[in-house]
Order: C-alpha cells, then structure tokens, then sequence
C-alpha cells in the first residue's frame, strides 16, 4: 500500500520562503495557523508534521498541483524537490537535454550557470525548507520534551520514531546540499527560532556530521520493510551511508570505500530482492516491488504536482510516441539523451535500453528541437498490466520514484571492491552479473572480470535518469575537464572541456549578500 499524503493528512500550512528572502530566515518556525503548543500537545498531531517533512519531497505546496507554494520566486512545478534534482544531476551531463528553453535550462545542459540561475536557486531554498520543517519536528519531539508532556508510553515510542525519521530526513537534505553546493548554511534543532545569519560549514564537517546521525538513529528505525511503505527504516540509512562513503573522497579527501562495503552488506542482507523486470521498477505500480529501499511517493489523486515523475513521464513524450502508451494526455515535448549515452548500449538486447528512435536522430544539431536526439521511454503511468494511473484526466502520475534500490547497492559494493576497498571480488561480480541477467535474460553477456570504469558504465545503463549521473561522473573526475567530452558539454556541439569549478554549483548571489556568514563558491 502506497503512503498517500493527501491534502486532507497534511492540514497545517507552512511558512513560504521566497527567493528574495536572506539566510537569516533558513530558521525560520513554521507556522501552522495555530500556535505551537497547541500542535505539539497533542500526541495525535505528530504524524501529520512528519507527513508534511516526507511531503516536501514529492509536492510543491499546501494545495498542489499549484496555488499555495512553498517557495516563491520560480513556476512551482518547475520548484519541486525531485524536479530540480533531477535538473542539476542530470542536465549538465551526457544523459540529458531538453529543447525548451525556460530561464536557467539552457544554462545547466550549456555548463554555463550563475550565482542566479533560477534551479541551482530552486534547489537551495528547497533544501533549506525541508531543514527547519525537519528541525522543528526533532526539536519537538526530543525525549525529554515529550517527557515533559506527560504522554502515554505508547504515544511517545510513536512519536520517537518519528523523530529517528525527521532526524534522516533532514540527513538527506543536508547530503544533497553537501553534493551540490559543498560548504553550505548550518542549522539544527538546537538553534531556536528566530532571525538570525546562519554560519557556514565546511563541506568535511558536514559529512562527519550527516554520518553522526545516521549512525545514531540507524538502530532507532524500523526495521528494513516493516514501516509503513514510503516512510524510512533501517535500509534508508544504510543506502544514504553507503552513498555517503562512496564519495567520501570527493567531499573529504579521503577514501572510505571499506565503509560503503560494510554498509551494502547490511542492505545486501536485508531482505530485498531485484525487480525480475528491469521497466518494473519505473511503472505505476511499482511500489509493489522489493527492490526499492526508499521512493518518493506520488499519486495521481492525492500528491498532484507538475515535479516529480509527472514531470518525469510527460517531459520525455513527444514527436510520434504514442502519449497513451505513457498513461498520460499528452507529451510535454523537451527531454532526450545524446549520442554518447546512447554509445553506453553496445546492443538493442539489452532490456533496459528504452531509446525511442522512430523519428528521432542520432545528433543533436538544435537542442531546441525535440526530434534531434534520441528519446528515453524509461518512465510510464501504466501499471505492469498495462492499466493507466489513478487520475482520469491522465495529467497527474502514480508511479514512485525509487531514491535508493538494491540495484545501487549491488553497483556500489561492486564498485568499493573494484577500487581497493576490501570485500569479495567473486561476489561483486556476481552482483553485477544478475543485473546483466536480468538486463539481457540470460548468463549470454556475464562478465568475468570488472574495473571501475567498468562500473561506471554500468551504472549509466542500469541508473541513467534517477538522479545520479552528475555525482558519478564527478567521483571518477570526468564531469569536468576534457578527459570525457560528449555532445553540448559546454554548450558546444561537439563538446568541450570546462573548468573544475562547476563540480560545485553556486550560492545564491541574494545569500552571499545577505549574510556575512557566507562565502561564495570558488569560481562564481
């Protein structure tokens, strides 16, 4: 059963931040339309504000699909957290284009953004509107506060757990501020509410500091599969920890690949088991599915938005494919892959090769063009039996988004022990090789032997399009620089090299301006 925050669950309103809005806001206490106490003194309105935390990663506001934003400055669905992840890890790299041209799209798949570009902004105030909704609910629910309370045990083992789940939320958050902006505004449940400047931490600090949570709360979740569908457990934590050390390199100078294997194990043993059907996973029902650890829940009905994989579905539908065949009214016409993605496919028997080429070039000549590039049939609003999505209109998608699989995990293990960091070569081949199998329906195309860079490919063939290219083309040191060039990196048609500062995106120029506290990014 799917985890459905409906507008009728999450009935309190919440601050809206604007773009114009300073960093001495970042901490700003949401308000509910009633006062605090009056929330928090009763038991029963706890699940509601942690609603509201997993919320904000799936819907843009308090009505949706549009009319009451949580943030203001930027088109709302153009706003919504997994839409402009999904903008900056994927636009700049070689597995995405998109032929409109809205202010700031360009710029991210060109690699020639700014302190103002209107997604690296989006992404920012997104983040630092989940923090203090999350710090509020930890602050709440701290054991002593809800001692003071005078709750039933019941209540407080209740609401105990949310806190564990808001405290890995805002975990989550801050790891996508640490990948994307590095040194970034600090704050937590310990600083009350109020206008104030924010300090800035060095982007080291903060992954000792995103680790020290999650270890602390690992043992405090549900166990892997036994909360409700959607809501974070045990395997959550042990997939965010096991990112975390796959980059630890990037983020710290130090490599933790021995860490990442320690914490694959844990999810590897955890119970899960990979989709029998790779196209499965990215359907509208797939949330029956035991391979995905952690989705962003949506539903036609009940989490309308013009983000998540509504945006997902429609944005990659146009020239002669078939809108029906998606579940959907109709094709929004903008997102496509380059050639040297499409390079990454050897041959058409690889099941998880979704390219749609009736009508569509190789090349791209004109981005604008939706035809020039080949199409990504990966996401659908059908269900595995071919039934469309909840929504009759067709506009609004039921399928999850799956922020962390098992997949992944295989690939990361398989990736540590490649790099030196320890494990069992045979099993990390093993690994890869039941993906291969699923992908091509037989042992016809294992491999026996692999190496990183292998990896690397691998993943684009069995990740491309789930928010996770940018970061791994960083980590291998071939996002910036000329020792990968594919077609439009740099706005160039035939692609160039680019400066190694766009690893990191910028600050918002307001903040820089707004709070001392704050340094820019080198480069901007």
């Amino acid at each position: 059963m799917k985890l459905i925050f409906s507008k009728g669950f999450i009935f309190f309103s919440i601050a809206v931040f604007s773009f114009t809005s300073c960093t001495k806001d970042l901490n700003r206490e949401p308000f509910y339309g009633l006062n605090t106490a009056t929330v928090y003194d009763d038991p029963a309105n706890y699940i509601h504000v942690l609603a509201k935390c997993y919320a904000g990663l799936a819907i843009s506001g308090d009505q949706g699909p549009a009319g009451k934003p949580d943030i203001l400055g930027i088109d709302e669905g153009f706003s919504q957290y997994l839409r402009v992840l999904y903008n900056l890890q994927e636009l700049p790299t070689d597995e995405a284009v998109c032929a409109w041209n809205d202010p700031g799209i360009p710029e991210l798949h060109n690699m020639s953004w700014n302190s103002d570009n209107p997604f690296t902004k989006a992404m920012y105030y997104r983040i630092y509107f989940q923090i203090p909704l999350c710090n509020e609910l930890i602050r709440q629910s701290d054991p002593a506060t809800l001692k003071s309370r005078s709750f039933s045990e019941t209540d407080i083992s209740a609401i105990s757990l949310y806190h564990s789940e808001a405290r890995f939320l805002r975990a989550l958050s801050y790891y996508h501020a640490m990948d994307l902006f590095g040194n970034v505004p600090f704050i937590t449940e310990e600083d009350q509410p109020g206008a104030f400047f924010p300090k800035q931490i060095l982007r080291a600090d903060l992954f000792k500091y995103i680790e020290s949570e999650l270890k602390d709360i690992e043992e405090t979740l549900a166990d892997p599969m036994q909360n409700a569908y959607g809501r974070a457990d045990k395997a959550a934590a042990w997939s965010l920890l096991a990112r975390l050390y796959l980059n630890a390199e990037v983020y710290t100078g130090q490599a933790r690949y021995a860490d990442c294997i320690t914490y694959c194990n844990k999810v590897i043993n955890a119970g899960y088991t990979l989709e029998p059907k790779y196209q499965n996973l990215f359907l509208a029902d797939n949330n029956l599915s035991r391979e995905i650890i952690f989705p962003i829940t949506f539903d036609g009905l009940n989490t309308q938005t013009y983000g998540g994989t509504t945006f997902l579905v429609h944005a990659p539908v146009g020239g002669k494919m078939d809108p029906k065949a998606f579940g959907i009214n109709g094709g929004w016409g903008g997102y496509r892959t380059t050639s040297a993605f499409v390079a990454q496919f050897p041959d058409t028997l690889d099941q998880r090769n979704t390219f749609f080429t009736n009508g569509q070039t190789l090349e791209i000549n004109s981005i604008s063009a939706f035809t020039d590039g080949y199409a990504i049939a990966k996401w659908k609003n059908v269900t595995s039996t071919g039934v469309p999505g909840s929504d009759p209109t067709g506009n609004y998608v039921d399928t999850n988004f799956p922020l962390f699989r098992l997949a992944d995990i295989y690939l990361m293990y398989a990736e540590s022990v490649a790099r030196g960091g320890g494990g069992d070569m045979a099993t990390a081949i093993n690994l890869v090789n039941q993906l291969r199998e699923r992908a091509y329906g037989d042992a016809t195309h294992d491999v026996a032997s692999i190496d990183p860079l292998f990896i690397l490919d691998e993943r684009a063939r069995e990740l491309y399009w789930e928010a996770t290219r940018r970061t791994d083309l960083i980590r291998f040191g071939r996002f910036t620089g000329g020792t990968y060039i594919w077609p439009w990196k740099g706005g160039v048609k035939e692609g160039t090299s680019v400066p190694d500062y766009l690893s990191l995106f910028p600050l918002p120029a307001a903040d820089i301006i707004a709070n001392n506290n704050l340094q820019q990014n080198f480069g901007y």
